[in-house]
């Protein structure tokens, strides 16, 4: 996957999508006054360190200038890393950046997608510097920076990515509460599941022809600039190239059995429709004036009394995430057509090594049985 894809997520259409979960008042807080925003640029970097240990904040020396965005929300210390924000003068070039954090080591420095190259001192090994990059226009555009994302379907039809979420990078509301990992765990299951899902039956295809797409995703648990919580996935209907078009954006919120059991769907001059166990969503392409001027029907989703999702195009068969043989979603789940077996979906995210294995077994066919992994760098999320 190329850094390019990675980036728009924040610098075309996606970063919108982002936007639209925020409150007003965060996303004024990201942006620069106008007076300043020919002249004034942001940067984040994240901090690596060696082994997890209780959150500290470094010494950081930036040059004449330049200044850490203040607040907890721009200066983030976890068990794993540290991040921060940098304002200045636009230089693309880069600033010199001096970290001192006394009895900690620095094992990598990380800027948007990728790693930036770290001189370390020799007469102390707790002392570090590297070239920094500031030039994006808002604090909101460096998200790639604080994300472990990955992408493994970004085509005609489709904006699929995987977050990758560990305990020790817990940021924002996600450390006063209790680990999500049936949910972090479920989520990538039912997105392998989607995604299946949406390339079978059509819904991809017919997307692409008609230039909008599908947006699927999960949460994110360390992101101050965006507090994903509490758990939930999406699957979501973009009547155009990006966020920034018409859209039915699903909220499929998770307990902690990772079961589905709300679905707060956003809709562009509706508002938030609720929806929840049996309660059909129909999601409409915003094309013509049918159905109330919300355009021709594109899908119906709607709740199981398992948790699952049932996923109905309007001319069938209609497909479903079903829990697994344990009666969960947590371990696995099974994948329905036509409401009989068809697939079962197993996956496993070892975030720390950057890889996700993804075992499919076919149901009805074990022909379509297959093992697939996903390698990604563990730092960033860029697939290898």
């Amino acid at each position: 996957m190329s850094s390019l894809s990675r980036r728009a997520l924040v610098t075309s259409a996606s970063a919108a999508g982002i936007a639209l979960s925020l409150p007003q008042s965060a996303r004024a807080q990201t942006a620069p006054s106008s007076d300043l925003a020919e002249e004034t640029a942001f940067a984040a970097f994240r901090l690596i360190r060696l082994r997890p240990g209780a959150p500290a904040q470094p010494e950081i020396t930036l040059p004449d200038g330049y200044a850490l965005v203040p607040g907890e929300k721009y200066q983030v210390a976890s068990r794993g890393e540290f991040y921060g924000f940098v304002q200045g003068p636009k230089a693309a070039a880069g600033v010199e950046v001096s970290v001192h954090w006394p009895d900690v080591l620095v094992t990598a420095v990380v800027h948007m997608d990728s790693r930036l190259r770290v001189q370390r001192h020799r007469a102390d090994p707790h002392r570090i510097t590297f070239t920094l990059p500031v030039s994006q226009p808002t604090i909101d555009a460096n998200q790639p920076t604080l994300q472990i994302w990955s992408h493994p379907d970004i085509s005609a039809g489709m904006y699929y990515k995987i977050d990758h979420n560990d305990p020790d990078r817990v940021a924002g509301p996600w450390r006063d509460v209790p680990w999500p990992s049936n949910e972090a765990r479920s989520q990538t299951h039912q997105l392998v599941a989607a995604h299946t899902i949406m390339v079978a039956s059509g819904l991809k295809r017919a997307a692409a022809e008609k230039g909008h797409r599908w947006f699927l995703a999960g949460f994110e648990t360390n992101n101050t600039l965006h507090a994903d919580n509490p758990p939930h996935w999406h699957i979501s209907y973009n009547s155009g190239k990006d966020f920034g078009s018409p859209t039915h954006n699903t909220h499929f919120w998770l307990n902690k059995d990772a079961a589905n059991f709300y679905n707060g769907m956003d809709v562009t001059g509706l508002g938030r429709l609720k929806h929840y166990v049996g309660d059909p969503a129909r999601l409409y392409d915003f094309t013509g004036d049918a159905n109330g001027g919300r355009g021709d029907l594109v899908a119906t989703m709607t709740i199981r009394e398992d948790g699952g999702i049932d996923i109905a195009p309007p001319d069938g068969p209609a497909y479903s995430i079903a829990a697994g043989r344990d009666g969960s979603l947590v371990e696995e789940v099974a994948v329905l057509r036509d409401a009989k077996p068809w697939l079962r979906v197993t996956t496993e995210d070892h975030y720390r090594l950057g890889l996700t294995t993804v075992r499919v077994r076919g149901l009805s066919d074990p022909r379509e049985s297959y093992l697939k992994t996903l390698r990604y760098d563990p730092l960033t999320g860029v697939l290898l």
